[in-house]
């Protein structure tokens, strides 16, 4: 069996006479951290919302699990297991941040009917717990739960991402897609951030994660693939990818 968990076959996306993403190829596999880097403008964002709904790709595959996802809606994909953070936060500023994790669970969370919970039903009771004992854990694993009561639109920009990473987590997803989660956090931030992403492989979730600090990139991933101007230029491990001539030249500026 293939331990290909996403798979991408001449994926381009065009915008009007712009093409941003040229013929791509890209494998992620089951259990690891794979990275997707570049400069500015290379694509990289565009192929995450690829992926995820947002934008249906000119021509190419895209199969999830071996299944086709080609053409279906953003909340489709995520029900198959796919979640993402983004380049720009998306939180629901006017609530907590514990609220926000929970928001996560609706993927998978038991729906009991109008009466049962109009009547606060055991079992309707019993959910809630589950729902804010789980919501609490993966604060724990973020390294945000001192802050669940505040109100997210409060958060600095660094802790921010964090609540978007554990919002991403809540939905029991197979694959996390990270835009530049590393954005906005300090060296320390950083450290805890590749903890918190091992922690979460662990569990049995792969992540795609773009970044540009190569420090957390040559620590934490396992697979490297690189993009300019919407071409693939390399891949292979971040010992690999780091004296590769082609990515040094158009993006790394040196050897690491």
């Amino acid at each position: 069996m293939s331990n290909v968990l996403l798979n991408l076959r001449g994926v381009s996306k065009d915008f009007g006479g712009l093409r941003a993403l040229n013929r791509v190829d890209l494998d992620v596999k089951k259990g690891v951290i794979t990275a997707l880097i570049g400069p500015n403008g290379a694509g990289k964002t565009t192929l995450i919302n690829i992926i995820s709904g947002v934008y249906g790709s000119s021509e190419g595959s895209v199969l999830f699990e071996g299944r086709s996802i080609d053409g279906l809606r953003s909340y489709e994909i995520a029900g198959m297991g796919i979640s993402r953070t983004f380049q720009l936060t998306k939180l629901f500023g006017g609530m907590s941040v514990l609220e926000n994790v929970m928001v996560g669970t609706h993927l998978w969370a038991r729906r009991g009917n109008f009466w049962r919970t109009i009547l606060n039903f055991p079992s309707v009771r019993r959910e809630e717990v589950k729902i804010y004992e789980d919501a609490m854990e993966i604060l724990r694993l973020t390294h945000i739960e001192h802050l669940a009561k505040e109100k997210s639109n409060n958060l600095p920009h660094g802790q921010q991402r964090l609540l978007e990473l554990a919002r991403a987590i809540a939905t029991k997803p197979k694959l996390i897609l990270l835009d530049e989660p590393a954005a906005g956090l300090n060296l320390h931030e950083q450290d805890r951030l590749q903890e918190t992403l091992r922690s979460i492989v662990s569990m049995g979730i792969t992540i795609l994660l773009i970044e540009h600090h190569m420090r957390v990139v040559m620590n934490i991933s396992d697979w490297v693939h690189v993009l300019d101007v919407g071409c693939k230029i390399g891949e292979g491990t971040p010992k690999d990818i780091g004296r590769n001539p082609a990515v040094v030249k158009a993006y790394l500026g040196k050897e690491y």
